[in-house]
């Protein structure tokens, strides 16, 4: 564990990018991942009350890259 008492690599984000919808008009601008970002670099506790992502997930199975 470091200092803040995460595990290397442990996933700390999985919200939204943004506000921003391909139907609502506001412009993407990364807020929310950005300020979740800034926050792990600071050493500063991640909300846990974040949106959720919205779009299609990403299909993987193992075996099956190139």
């Amino acid at each position: 564990m470091d200092q803040d008492g995460r595990r290397p690599f442990e996933l700390v984000y999985h919200g939204q990018f943004d506000d921003s919808r391909p139907s609502n008009n506001t412009p993407v601008t990364g807020r929310d991942l950005s300020l979740a970002i800034d926050l792990v670099l600071s050493c500063q506790p991640i909300p846990t009350n974040q949106k959720p992502s919205v779009g299609c997930s990403i299909k993987w199975h193992p075996g099956t890259e190139s």
